[in-house]
């Protein structure tokens, strides 16, 4: 199952802290919170137009980031980058985007981001920057009597 978000991606930040009282308070910087709370709005009404429940049990997942391209390179630069012959090695870093986007659809597109067995995730730059997640059951393989892999898919739907 694919969805597409047409929202710029924002990387995870290190949390904030204030104190309150004798406790203190984390929270996302508010770059962050708004790019989660939209993100989860977005998501939210995919699943509602599709009547779809969040995934629950074991998930493969691929995630795609599409970053603006800068705007102070050259045409040809820009043509390469583009054209995906270069890809984004700046920062932030993949990981970060991962990590504001698991939040960001936790109890949405999925029970927990705990239930992902399996991620592929890859930076590209485009002219509309946007995010795209697709979710699958995982394959499992399993040996037939000559010892050679099998892939199998789980039946349960969902």
């Amino acid at each position: 199952m694919k969805f597409e978000f047409d929202i710029e991606p924002v990387e995870q930040a290190r949390p904030r802290a204030t104190r309150m009282g004798k406790g203190i308070r984390v929270y996302d910087p508010k770059k962050v919170a708004v790019f989660k709370r939209q993100l989860g709005m977005l998501a939210k009404q995919q699943m509602l137009d599709r009547g779809l429940e969040p995934f629950d049990g074991p998930l493969e997942v691929c995630m795609e980031f599409y970053r603006p391209v800068q705007a102070s390179i050259s045409q040809k630069e820009r043509a390469r980058r583009l054209s995906g012959v270069h890809r984004p090695t700046v920062r932030p870093d993949l990981s970060n985007y991962i990590k504001a986007l698991e939040d960001a659809l936790n109890g949405i597109l999925w029970v927990d981001d705990n239930l992902i067995v399996s991620l592929q995730a890859d930076k590209f730059y485009a002219e509309r920057p946007h995010l795209t997640v697709e979710i699958r059951r995982p394959t499992y393989r399993e040996e037939d009597n000559n010892g050679k892999p099998i892939d199998k898919s789980p039946t349960s739907s969902n």
